[in-house]
């Protein structure tokens, strides 16, 4: 289960050179030491991912993929899986928020049937990599086989070698995949459940203390299920399993991955505990509403650039803070030195950069 040899390791980005470099350019720009603030750290974070002075963001990949849960009829969710089809025809009709945002901002957006309950006819703008109508109920028996969530991480990693690019944004869709984000976050972290649960699609308060029973129950019946992999198999999701995957390839080739929300970020928490270094090329868009994600980033340690109570998925958040990332790549490229533009330093201020760390 744990072999995954069609993958290649993720290597450790540490540069010590290259972070010199690149924070001594940060540091001579025309601006007081630091006064771009955080823009400036994420400056350097890119430029080691790409492994350049002057990083440039090409062709930007919105990838966001999509399976419905066996789980969903335990009542999990405050909507209906039909909604999980019904939401991948709106991605593809342009309609969706991940849609409009990506149109918006020049991203390429590829929608992948992971296993959708009901079976979608082709059409431009999907790719086809089912696995089933769905995964199995988790509370009667793993989600998926071995053999499943082995050919999902596959697929999520033969996608994005057939994507252009060097950045990769991550979203998802799938009626009840909170919970399965919530089960593998307790999992892997030996967070409570409780803490990592939250009303995901909005549940009434009734309905989240039945989520979390339910949950609570589905991770007593999987407690052999600690290893990674086995893991993510007993508690699914398809979707989630391809991101994995996703996630990999894209580290393996050193482009920029940019997380939405908890079911995303969970993928790369799977991700990091197969490959550990796979988190030095992510970057946290937002923090979510669902509580599970704030706990999530921290076990990552990642910190998002945007706090806007957001808990849609999809991939909005990352499309929200695209941006951000072309901005600070422009900084590096486009902004004059102090020498360049022969204005003058502060008073006693050397031209020594500070230190960098990866």
């Amino acid at each position: 289960m744990n072999n995954l040899s069609f993958l290649s390791p993720v290597d450790d980005l540490h540069d010590a050179a290259l972070a010199q470099r690149l924070q001594h350019a940060l540091d001579n720009k025309t601006k007081p030491l630091g006064a771009l603030g955080r823009l400036e750290a994420m400056a350097l974070r890119i430029g080691l991912i790409l492994g350049h002075e002057a990083p440039q963001l090409q062709h930007a990949q919105m990838l966001v993929c999509a399976a419905d849960h066996g789980l969903a009829a335990r009542g999990v969710s405050a909507y209906p899986s039909d909604v999980t089809w019904q939401m991948v025809q709106n991605f593809l009709a342009g309609g969706a928020a991940v849609s409009v945002l990506a149109r918006q901002h020049g991203l390429a957006l590829t929608v992948v049937d992971c296993g959708v309950a009901r079976e979608l006819p082709p059409q431009p703008g999907l790719v086809a990599r089912r696995l089933g109508a769905g995964t199995a109920d988790a509370a009667a028996g793993p989600a998926m086989s071995a053999a499943q969530c082995h050919e999902a991480i596959a697929n999520g990693s033969e996608i994005v070698r057939t994507l252009p690019g060097n950045a990769l944004l991550l979203g998802e869709m799938g009626i009840g995949n909170s919970s399965a984000a919530a089960m593998l976050l307790a999992r892997l972290t030996g967070e409570d459940i409780d803490a990592c649960t939250g009303a995901g699609t909005g549940l009434d308060a009734a309905g989240l203390a039945r989520k979390r029973a339910v949950l609570r129950a589905v991770l007593e019946r999987h407690a052999q299920a600690s290893a990674p992999l086995d893991a993510l198999a007993a508690l699914g999701g398809f979707e989630i399993a391809t991101l994995v995957g996703a996630v990999l390839q894209a580290a393996q080739e050193r482009r920029v991955i940019v997380l939405d929300g908890f079911i995303a970020s969970v993928a790369a928490l799977v991700a990091q505990a197969l490959q550990p270094a796979v988190v030095q090329r992510c970057i946290a868009a937002h923090v979510s509403a669902e509580p599970g994600h704030a706990l999530l980033l921290r076990s990552l340690g990642l910190d998002p650039l945007l706090r806007l109570d957001l808990r849609l998925g999809e991939g909005s958040g990352a499309a929200l803070a695209w941006p951000l990332l072309e901005s600070a790549c422009r900084i590096l490229r486009e902004m004059a030195s102090f020498e360049s533009a022969g204005i003058s330093r502060k008073e006693g201020e050397s031209t020594v950069s500070r230190g960098a760390s990866a």
